[in-house]
């Protein structure tokens, strides 16, 4: 209830304020785009750092073999978790009461 009050609260004083004689003008004003031409000019290109942090510079070259990420797993074929879903769901106990809808 207090958190209503207050977002309550927040709402009716933003709304009194932008009612305020004087806040906005309703005077026009001219739309002024900032320039900036020296974004379109050919400039020389910032020295190279690194982006992680340090000065040391490592290089490498070749490819890993495949067996250093890990094993492969092999996918469950689709049919296969199926059949041991379906044989879950009848594993699992049935209603012993049945409602019926009476009445329409």
């Amino acid at each position: 209830m207090k958190i209503t009050l207050f977002v309550l609260f927040i709402l009716v004083a933003a709304t009194a304020f932008g009612q305020m004689p004087g806040a906005i003008s309703g005077e026009t004003q001219m739309l002024q785009i900032p320039d900036h031409p020296q974004h379109a000019d050919q400039h020389a290109m910032a020295s190279e750092h690194s982006l992680v942090g340090g000065g040391g510079y490592t290089y490498a070259q070749g490819e890993r073999p495949l067996w250093e990420f890990g094993p492969v797993s092999q996918p469950t074929p689709l049919g296969d978790v199926a059949r041991a879903f379906r044989k879950e769901k009848l594993a699992f106990k049935k209603a012993e009461i049945v409602f019926e809808k009476q009445g329409s």
